[in-house]
C-alpha cells in the first residue's frame, strides 16, 4: 500500500528541529501500518510498544519522566539494546498509558535524539480532557482514509494520478469517462486501507461490503468501551442519525431529527466525541466569507460527514449496481453522497467551510482559503450546470477563483472553472 503520508514522515525525520511526532486519526486508517513501514524501510531497527495490549507498560511512565530509566525498561520489553540514530520508537495506543502524553515533553526536552512517533486511535478525545499536553513540544500529522488520488496510486493507476496532480487537462481529457467509472467504484469502496486491499486481492464487492460492515461494528463497540457511559446512548443517535441529516436538501445538521424537542446542550458532547475521535468530519458554516473565515464561524449552523464515503454507503446498504451504474434511482441522495467525497477530499489539504446568504436564498457547499485567496466550491452530482447560488456568491464577493466540480470534463467559463470531480483533492494545491 502506497500513502501520501510517507512523504511527511521522511520530511520529519530529516528535519533538523524534529520533535516527537503525534499521528492522529480514526481507528482503521491505517496508522499502525504506516508507522511500522516506515520504520522498516527507513531505520535499521523498530521498537514498537501497543500500550493498549500491554497492562504492564501502562505505568511505564508513572514514576517518574527519567529518560535513561524508560529507555532501559523499554530495552528489557523487547530484549535488545536501542541506538537512538538507528531506532524508530513507535508509541501505540498511547493515551492509555497514564501520563503517557507528558512524557513526550521529557523526550523532546532530554533526549531529542530519539526518533520517537506516538499515535492513538482515541488521541484526539484524549487531548480535549488532559491538562498537562507538552504544547510546543510535539509534532502533529494527521492521517484520514485514502484520497482517490491514493487509490488510483493503489490500483496501479499511477500516471493517471500523477497527471491530474499537474493539471495537465489536455493528457487527461481522453481519459475521462475511465476516470469517471474508476470514481464511481471509489465511491462504493472508499478509503478504508483494509477494504480497499480486500479490493486488490479478490476484486469482489461484496467482500467489500462485508469489511466494511465489520469496521462499522468495530465502531459502535468503541462507543460503549471508551466513551463516558451517560453519552454513549448520545453517541449512537447521533451516529446513527448521520444519513437522514445528509439525506435533506438542506444538509445542516439538525437537533431536533435526532429526537423531538432535541436541543444543541443534550447532544454537544456526543458530537464532539465523535468529531476528537475522527469518525465524523465537521463543516461550520461561515455568516461572512472574509478572512481569516474561521473568525466569522456561525456556532450553531453546521454540517456533519462521515470519515469515509465507502462506509456510509455501507450504512445506507446502497448496492454497487447504483453506484457503478449512472441512474436516477438515488435523487437527492446522490447528492450527498458527492458532497460526503468532496468534503473528504478537502479535508485532507484544507480546514473546510461553507456559507448561506442572509436571506437563505443562496448556498455554496464549501469554502477554503489559501494563502491570501478565499475558493467557493459548488458541488453538483452529475452533469447538471446550474449554478445560481456560486453566481450570487461571486457577484458579491468577487473571489479571484471560483470553482464548480461535477462529473463533466474540465473546462473554464469568464467567471468559474469546472473541475471533473475526480480532481477535487488538488482544488487550492501549488
Amino acid at each position: 500500500m502506497k500513502r501520501t503520508l510517507y512523504n511527511d514522515l521522511i520530511n520529519w525525520k530529516n528535519s533538523p528541529s524534529r520533535k516527537p511526532l503525534i499521528l492522529q486519526g480514526a481507528r482503521q486508517v491505517g496508522k499502525t501500518w504506516l508507522m511500522k513501514e516506515f520504520g522498516k524501510n527507513e531505520f535499521e531497527q523498530v521498537v514498537y510498544l501497543n500500550f493498549e495490549s500491554s497492562q504492564r507498560l501502562k505505568s511505564l511512565f508513572v514514576a517518574d519522566f527519567d529518560i535513561k530509566r524508560i529507555i532501559s525498561i523499554i530495552e528489557i520489553e523487547v530484549n535488545h539494546k536501542i541506538q537512538s540514530d538507528k531506532t524508530l520508537l513507535i508509541f501505540d495506543e498511547i493515551q492509555e498509558a497514564e501520563k503517557g502524553l507528558t512524557a513526550l515533553k521529557y523526550f523532546c526536552e532530554q533526549a531529542p535524539q530519539y526518533y520517537l512517533i506516538a499515535a492513538g486511535s482515541l488521541l484526539g478525545v484524549s487531548l480535549q480532557k488532559n491538562n498537562s499536553f507538552p504544547v510546543g513540544k510535539v509534532d502533529f500529522l494527521r492521517m484520514y482514509p485514502m484520497s482517490f488520488f491514493e487509490f488510483l496510486e493503489n490500483i496501479g493507476q499511477n500516471l493517471l494520478k500523477t497527471h491530474l496532480v499537474a493539471n495537465n487537462w489536455e493528457i487527461i481529457a481522453p481519459f475521462h469517462e475511465k476516470l469517471v467509472e474508476l470514481l464511481r467504484r471509489y465511491y462504493f469502496i472508499g478509503g478504508m486501507p483494509e477494504v480497499v486491499e480486500n479490493y486488490l486481492q479478490h476484486e469482489n464487492l461484496s467482500s467489500v461490503r462485508a469489511i466494511q460492515e465489520k469496521i462499522l461494528m468495530g465502531y459502535e463497540n468503541d462507543f460503549a468501551k471508551y466513551a463516558p457511559i451517560e453519552i454513549v446512548p448520545k453517541i449512537r443517535l447521533v451516529w446513527h442519525t448521520l444519513i437522514s441529516q445528509l439525506a435533506k436538501e438542506n444538509r445542516k445538521f439538525i437537533y431536533g431529527q435526532i429526537k423531538k424537542g432535541a436541543r444543541a446542550k443534550d447532544f454537544e458532547t456526543a458530537i464532539n466525541w465523535l468529531i476528537d475521535a475522527g469518525l465524523v468530519l465537521k463543516v461550520n458554516c461561515v455568516e461572512k466569507p472574509t478572512m481569516p473565515l474561521n473568525a466569522y464561524i456561525n456556532i450553531d449552523a453546521f454540517k456533519l460527514y462521515m470519515l469515509d464515503i465507502g462506509l456510509l454507503n455501507a450504512t445506507a446498504k446502497i448496492d454497487a449496481k447504483i453506484l457503478l451504474e449512472k441512474n436516477n434511482i438515488l435523487t437527492e441522495f446522490k447528492g450527498a453522497l458527492t458532497e460526503q467525497f468532496v468534503a473528504q477530499q478537502l479535508k485532507i489539504n484544507h480546514e473546510i467551510y461553507y456559507w448561506v446568504a442572509v436571506n437563505a436564498t443562496a448556498e455554496v457547499d464549501f469554502l477554503i482559503q489559501c494563502q491570501n485567496n478565499i475558493i467557493p466550491i459548488e458541488v453538483k452530482a452529475e452533469e447538471n450546470l446550474k449554478s445560481k447560488s456560486l453566481k450570487v456568491f461571486v457577484e458579491k464577493y468577487k473571489p479571484n477563483t471560483a470553482i464548480r466540480t461535477s462529473m463533466n470534463p474540465f473546462r473554464t467559463q469568464d467567471w468559474l472553472t469546472n473541475m471533473p470531480l475526480y480532481s477535487v483533492y488538488v482544488i487550492g494545491l501549488e
